[in-house]
């Protein structure tokens, strides 16, 4: 198991979601976002992810977290899988999720 997959990035899987047309939502802050994004992803900070379960759950897509390090991302996505959504995924820092999208 490689260091990515124990902490809980699942780059195979991320990459094969992103090629299937997975929504990218970045939980940083709206600071943070401004200053360097995924290009087309939306950006709902961590603390507003359970508010906002219904709405992600109604884009009927994979769905690939990412933040600054991949800790906000992981609990956005365990929030996600409590509330039911089944294809979520941690993507880690967003920066690592723009590098695989580039690579697709």
């Amino acid at each position: 198991m490689g260091l990515l997959s124990f902490l809980g990035f699942g780059g195979n899987k991320v990459k094969d979601a992103l090629r299937r047309g997975a929504i990218v939502i970045d939980v940083r802050t709206p600071q943070e976002f401004d200053q360097g994004k995924v290009p087309e992803s939306i950006n709902i900070p961590v603390d507003k992810i359970t508010a906002n379960s219904e709405r992600i759950k109604g884009m009927n897509r994979p769905v690939v977290f990412c933040c600054a390090s991949g800790a906000r991302s992981s609990n956005a996505a365990t929030m996600m899988k409590q509330k039911g959504l089944k294809e979520v995924y941690n993507g880690g820092s967003w920066y690592d999720v723009l590098k695989i999208l580039k690579s697709l």
